[in-house]
């Protein structure tokens, strides 16, 4: 008769678990890194919003809440955004001035925006458009 060995062993040896855990960690850190940057992104871009935002509403107050004269103003926003409003006047850069009807004044407006991430980094956002007020006859 024929004895058969019972004491055989399966499974995964000592090494193999190593190696698969090895390469678990490599993946997990991989996968982690990855995630995080998207949160930062999400974040910075938060901030671009917000950013975005004020300068949008400040640049609507000039002429409705605030008169279209030169001016210089500045101020912050949520102890974080530093903002300049500056209104100048717009000059067209023509020879010819009877194309332009003398009814109204252009005027530039120019917004920026700016705040700084973690103390280190100084990002900024600057909007500029063009705003007619009407002269007083």
């Amino acid at each position: 008769m024929k004895q058969i060995k019972l004491n055989k062993q399966t499974g995964f040896s000592l090494l193999e678990i190593v190696i698969a855990f090895s390469i678990l960690a490599l993946s997990l850190g991989i996968l982690l890194k990855i995630f995080s940057g998207g949160v930062n992104s999400a974040a910075i871009a938060e901030d671009y919003t917000v950013a975005v935002q004020i300068a949008e509403g400040l640049m609507a107050r000039a002429g409705t809440e605030t008169l279209l004269v030169a001016n210089e103003d500045s101020g912050v926003i949520n102890e974080k955004y530093d903002w300049v409003l500056t209104i100048t006047p717009y000059i067209f850069n023509t020879d010819d001035s009877g194309l332009i009807p003398n009814t109204g004044q252009l005027f530039k407006v120019k917004v920026l925006v700016t705040w700084d991430m973690r103390n280190t980094q100084h990002r900024q956002i600057e909007l500029t458009t063009l705003k007619l007020s009407t002269k007083v006859l």
